[in-house]
């Protein structure tokens, strides 16, 4: 794959209550993906990005929600998360990630 591409997968982590249970639970994250990415393109950023194994990655579409302002209805866009697990002995910090200041 190529880097640059690999390095534009992953555009948020997505950390809610539901994601840090999930992590706790069962050693996945959540994160916003491009819309377009795949399941080998995913699983190959998270290992690039964070230096570890991932054991599994499961993709889900989120439709964007219908909003209203005054009289005009507009639609935010859709999305595209990955819930990835990791193997045994791995773990990501997001406090303490390669590359941040």
């Amino acid at each position: 794959m190529n880097k640059e591409r690999l390095m534009r997968i992953l555009q948020e982590p997505r950390i809610t209550e539901k994601s840090t249970n999930i992590g706790d639970k069962y050693r996945q994250f959540v994160f916003k993906v491009v819309k377009d990415a795949t399941k080998p393109e995913i699983k190959q950023a998270v290992e690039l990005m964070f230096d570890v194994k991932v054991e599994s990655v499961r993709t889900a579409n989120s439709k964007g929600k219908e909003k209203r302002y005054q009289q005009t209805i507009g639609r935010r866009s859709d999305w595209k998360k990955a819930y990835v697990k990791l193997q045994a002995g791995f773990d990501i910090d997001f406090m303490n990630v390669k590359g941040t200041n």
